[in-house]
């Protein structure tokens, strides 16, 4: 039977930045939650959701045996710790219960098995993190952050608490800046941890240190295995099923995993791939043991992750056929691996992974929107020129809606983005943020400038002595590359940022001219502001980036967008949570004021009760909502949303 043809589609032409978009901010909160920290213990699966809509708690979930998925802690409890003031290691499984830090009073907890909430510690100046369970002992190890001094700066230790006293809290390891990682060997009969002193960062220079456990539960001989001044980052070290030691080391540029077998350090399987991220939060976990002779791992290459298996005895390594190009928190149990999984057009999972029948399962998706694949824009890889003999790298999003195209002769705005850290890596994976500008008509660069993790310690090192200028350069460089590529117009390129992204761009706006619009979330504008009043973790970070202060206070001056108002003369909209305590809000007022003064138009959003990066869906909504308007107004293109107007100062 004759059919005849279907008529052709065509796509409507409209401004770019105009389009209408189903993916908007309401259907991006409603159905979303943050995943991580996930855990296996007795064939159940355990994780962390930080819940948006709930005010941006975290909440500890299980997926028991029978398959049923339940909240493990109250309503009333939000299973955070501030130690180093980013978290992670929050809580622990074990066979007395679930033991997790509270975020309201940083006491530890414990969930019994009959479901009973006890309250472990009442120690209100302590904060705790990244637990381990001496059962040899009935005791918990863990990291402790003392604020009791408000002379000084807060104390780092490895504590012990025994579960039948916990009032005998006594110190176990001592003397270093920061400790993380105490992992006890399966026999109780040593401990190991890492350690580093200001003011190295845990992606600069640590040291693994192994004691002797003895029948009284003090530590014995304690023996530097790795660091020292062999300058390498060593972290997430883990004790094999036969209780040989493995961690991960720099040491060759690359973070490798290696063994200790006889007084012998060896690589497992040497790559030029990252098998660790920086240590920004504890207990990361990019490996898990199969057997004594295999091993789970997640490395990354080219902005892309890949799981694999590795042979220990065999020093091979080969890496599995899956759709994901974004992964991490890799667990093992029976045969099969859990791990947090994101691909090009999926968003961030919790994957359950068969090894034996290589079939998946989704445990738990991130965002429940079923997503016409018409909008989603791929991200496109690129390396670019930045230097005569050196590249960098980024991901391209070009515009994409399956209803809309730019008008003729066009081309569209560009927004690049600087990530944070600023060791951060942009991934190439689903990101709601990227979509929701790439599908109303924006193109997108995410930058992986020079400093950035995933291309090895000597590429993340580019930014030491550097930050500002590398970092600054890059991202310019990035964006004219696009532009001259003919992919997006150059007289309408913007860049965004959060934290130490922000200052990368409020840098850019001073000091090139490349952008003609900026969006500071929560970034930095004075670098001596920062050195004096940021939290202890990132206290001496800036000796490394910029110099070491006060000794080189003019570099921090030359350096900071504040002190550079009347370079910038172009809009900037700046967000920013008034109970942040890693950059603190001064950071943007003293910016905003000075543009302001200026006669630059300035637009400023703060938040009641927001932290450092925003969890309340609400205050996520409006930033996101408000920095498209604000685009609007530069680029001149009118909203297809309807959006509260942003005002200017």
């Amino acid at each position: 039977m004759y059919k005849p043809p279907k008529p052709k589609f065509t796509k409507q032409k409209a401004a770019f930045g105009s389009w209408e978009s189903t993916i908007t901010t309401d259907l991006m909160l409603n159905s979303s939650v943050g995943l991580g920290e996930i855990s296996i213990f007795e064939n159940e699966i355990y994780w962390v959701e930080m819940r948006a809509n709930e005010g941006g708690r975290y909440v500890i979930v299980k997926k028991a045996a029978d398959g049923q998925e339940l909240d493990v802690i109250p309503s009333e409890f939000n299973a955070r710790t501030r130690v180093h003031e980013y978290g992670g290691g929050s809580y622990l499984v074990t066979e007395r219960g679930v033991f997790f830090t509270n975020f309201t009073d940083q006491d530890l907890y414990l969930i019994d098995a009959t479901n009973v909430c006890i309250k472990i510690t009442d120690q209100k100046d302590y904060r705790y993190a990244d637990m381990v369970f001496d059962k040899y002992h009935d005791r918990l190890i863990c990291v402790r952050e003392d604020h009791s001094d408000k002379t000084c700066e807060p104390i780092n230790t490895i504590v012990v608490i025994p579960l039948s006293d916990p009032d005998a809290e006594k110190v176990l390891v001592e003397g270093a800046d920061f400790y993380s990682n105490p992992r006890l060997s399966h026999d109780g009969k040593n401990l190991c941890w890492i350690s580093w002193f200001h003011p190295n960062m845990p992606w600069d220079d640590t040291n693994l240190t192994i004691a002797n456990i003895n029948s009284k539960g003090e530590i014995e001989k304690e023996t530097l295995i790795a660091g020292g001044e062999d300058h390498e980052a060593i972290c997430q070290p883990l004790w094999g099923p036969d209780d040989t030691l493995y961690f991960i080391s720099d040491r060759n540029n690359w973070w490798n995993i290696y063994s200790v077998k006889d007084n012998s350090i060896e690589c497992i399987v040497e790559r030029e791939a990252e098998f660790a991220v920086p240590q920004w939060s504890f207990r990361e976990c990019n490996y898990d043991f199969i057997n004594n002779d295999s091993i789970i791992a997640v490395y990354r290459h080219q902005g892309s992750a890949y799981l694999a298996t590795i042979s220990t005895v065999g020093k091979t390594l080969e890496t599995l056929s899956l759709p994901y190009t974004d992964i991490e928190s890799v667990v093992y149990n029976q045969n099969r691996v859990c791990f947090l999984a994101a691909s090009p057009t999926d968003f961030a999972s919790i994957i359950e992974f068969d090894l034996e029948q290589q079939e998946a399962n989704i445990i738990r998706k991130s965002n429940q929107l079923s997503l016409d694949q018409k909008y989603i824009s791929i991200g496109e890889s690129i390396s670019f020129p930045v230097t005569d003999d050196k590249n960098a790298h980024a991901i391209f999003y070009r515009p994409q809606n399956r209803y809309f195209t730019g008008l003729d002769n066009e081309k569209p705005p560009l927004i690049v983005m600087s990530h944070g850290g600023p060791t951060g890596e942009s991934h190439n994976g689903l990101k709601m943020v990227v979509q929701f500008f790439s599908s109303r008509g924006f193109a997108v660069l995410d930058v992986n400038y020079g400093g950035s993790s995933g291309y090895g310690r000597e590429y993340r090192q580019r930014l030491n002595g550097n930050w500002g200028i590398v970092d600054v350069n890059d991202c310019s460089k990035a964006a004219l590359y696009v532009a001259e590529k003919g992919w997006a117009d150059k007289k309408r390129l913007a860049i965004r940022g959060g934290s130490a992204g922000g200052f990368t761009t409020l840098a850019a706006l001073a000091f090139t001219d490349v952008f003609k619009a900026g969006a500071s979330h929560y970034g930095v504008s004075d670098l001596e502001s920062l050195a004096k009043e940021t939290h202890k973790f990132e206290s001496r970070y800036l000796d490394t980036l910029i110099g070491i202060y006060p000794q080189e206070k003019k570099l921090y001056k030359q350096r900071s967008p504040v002190n550079a108002v009347d370079k910038l003369s172009c809009p900037v909209i700046f967000f920013q949570g008034l109970e942040d305590k890693i950059v603190l809000p001064n950071q943007a007022e003293m910016m905003v004021k000075a543009l302001k003064e200026k006669g630059i138009p300035v637009v400023y959003i703060a938040y009641e009760g927001e932290q450092h990066g925003f969890r309340e869906a609400k205050n996520i909504k409006r930033t996101l909502e408000a920095e498209l308007y604000f685009y609007s107004t530069i680029f001149d293109f009118e909203c297809a949303d309807e959006i509260e107007p942003v005002e200017f100062l």
